[in-house]
């Protein structure tokens, strides 16, 4: 989750890999579009969610993860990839659900696991939601949603009579997906234009202007030592 161009000099080899930002926060977009409308009762049953669970929730995140990784950008790595293997499960779960893998009738099965899962992510994203406040605005507000959708979700799922949870997981994954269409928008037209068409907000927090300083540093120590 960086901007414009990165490069990577590895031996004699430079290696130019494009900004996978963009990819990775549409895919992000679409699913959580499609999966919200079911959260919110305007669509009914998941089997047509799952094609686009795995392709742009899954496929797209996991791509985006692994360009993040050649970059050495070791929170967008982990975020996309986190997110990624996010969707590949819950489209499992949907495939099950919906009779296109089949179980042994015969096996006990209790949906307060898929709850507890919820709540492992709700704790992933809460760190990550810190990690957030070093890239921008916009990105921290996707992740502070994904809380709350996570939230909801551990709630929801093993307290299905509470309703406002369910729909407050859903109301938060549209919100995830308008803020993602927005980021995606940004990272592409910014980078291309060389401009600042739609702003994504500066980062902030007690530890950004340490690490800049720590940056500063390193950059006078490495000129310092190199003349």
């Amino acid at each position: 989750m960086e901007s414009a161009k990165d490069t990577k000099v590895i031996g004699r080899i430079q290696a130019a890999v494009a900004n996978p930002s963009p990819l990775g926060l549409f895919g992000l977009a679409m699913v959580t579009l499609i999966a919200s409308t079911n959260k919110l009762g305007i669509t009914s049953g998941t089997a047509y969610i799952i094609p686009w669970a795995l392709f742009l929730g899954a496929a797209a995140q996991l791509m985006a993860g692994i360009l993040d990784y050649k970059v050495k950008n070791n929170f967008g790595a982990t975020a996309f990839c986190g997110y990624g293997f996010f969707w590949l499960a819950v489209s499992m779960t949907w495939m099950i659900g919906n009779g296109m893998l089949s179980i042994n009738p015969g096996v006990v099965t209790d949906i307060s696991q898929l709850g507890f899962a919820f709540l492992g992510y709700f704790i992933f994203s809460i760190y990550m939601t810190i990690g957030a406040m070093g890239t921008n605005k916009a990105l921290f507000t996707i992740f502070v949603l994904i809380d709350v959708l996570f939230l909801g979700l551990f709630i929801s799922t093993l307290n299905p009579q509470l309703l406002f949870w369910k729909y407050l997981a859903g109301s938060a994954e549209l919100g995830i997906s308008f803020f993602s269409f927005y980021a995606s928008a940004a990272n592409v037209l910014n980078s291309h234009y060389g401009l600042s068409i739609l702003p994504l907000g500066k980062p902030f927090g007690p530890w950004v202007e340490k690490s800049i300083q720590k940056i500063d540093l390193q950059e006078e120590y490495h000129l310092d030592k190199a003349s």
